[in-house]
């Protein structure tokens, strides 16, 4: 159901007007080129580092990953083990492997998609991450939604109702989306959202929240541990045990062994697959 133009146009305009007085300009990832145009490959490396990660925690990340691999081909040209340890403190750690195997995709295919069906082909790139891609790289009107949009929209236009869906947040979006600057609407967006965030609490009324787990004490922490202690050096079991007291610990190993996030030779685990 189209919304009123009137509302849309005072939605749009207050949207437009936080970002011009209070949007973030500076990040990294939003600068252009020396040919004025975004490079598609840094913007996939900070949307997948930014999943279920705050920015003020990316930011020095995203900058010391881009000194080590400024390409995709540099990325895809590396070894597994040597991504992870740049990766180290973002968590999540398979957001790293999926970057690196992507990297090699489009190195395969030798040149970065532009499609949409092009982007969600590579590892670790969904439909939303994909959106993004297109919209901030390649400035298309790619329709996409994650937290910061929903924060916004819900309490726009949904500030009464539960159970949100995204196919009903996308109706609106598609409304009020700048065609001619998608890139620049979507920053907005994602800056009012995030201040939003503050003073506003309405991810429950989402349908597609969920609550995360917590990270002390859980099976996240016990991997976390295991690939600091491997990204310092190759490990024995013997060595692991001492240094990670979890019971849990051969159940976190065979896991990590299977995602090949880790491998084992001569008896010692490393981080990556593969013999050392």
């Amino acid at each position: 159901m189209g919304q009123n133009e009137q509302v849309l146009r005072e939605f749009i305009d207050t949207v437009v007007k936080y970002y011009r007085a209070h949007g973030r300009h500076d990040l990294a990832w939003r600068r252009e080129e020396a040919n004025g145009y975004l490079d598609p490959y840094k913007v996939m490396v900070s949307e997948l580092m930014l999943q279920q990660t705050q920015v003020s925690r990316v930011v020095p990340k995203y900058e010391a990953f881009l000194r080590q691999f400024p390409t995709y081909q540099e990325l895809a040209a590396a070894e597994l083990g040597e991504v992870l340890r740049a990766w180290q403190g973002l968590g999540y750690n398979r957001r790293a492997k999926f970057l690196w195997e992507a990297a090699k995709a489009i190195e395969n295919r030798a040149d970065f998609p532009q499609s949409y069906e092009g982007l969600v082909a590579l590892p670790g790139v969904g439909p939303n991450t994909a959106g993004a891609i297109l919209a901030y790289a390649f400035n298309t009107p790619a329709v996409f939604i994650e937290t910061n949009i929903r924060t916004v929209y819900i309490h726009h236009f949904f500030r009464d109702a539960e159970s949100v869906s995204d196919s009903s947040i996308r109706d609106v979006l598609e409304q009020t989306i700048d065609r001619e600057n998608p890139r620049e609407f979507y920053w907005a967006l994602m800056d009012y959202g995030s201040f939003l965030k503050t003073t506003v609490r309405n991810n429950t009324q989402s349908r597609h929240y969920t609550k995360q787990s917590a990270f002390h004490g859980s099976r996240r922490e016990v991997r976390g541990a295991v690939l600091r202690v491997l990204a310092e050096s190759p490990t024995s079991l013997r060595q692991l045990k001492i240094k990670i007291a979890d019971e849990r610990l051969p159940w976190v190993l065979e896991a990590l062994e299977t995602e090949q996030l880790i491998g084992k030779s001569n008896g010692y685990y490393k981080l990556g697959s593969g013999t050392m």
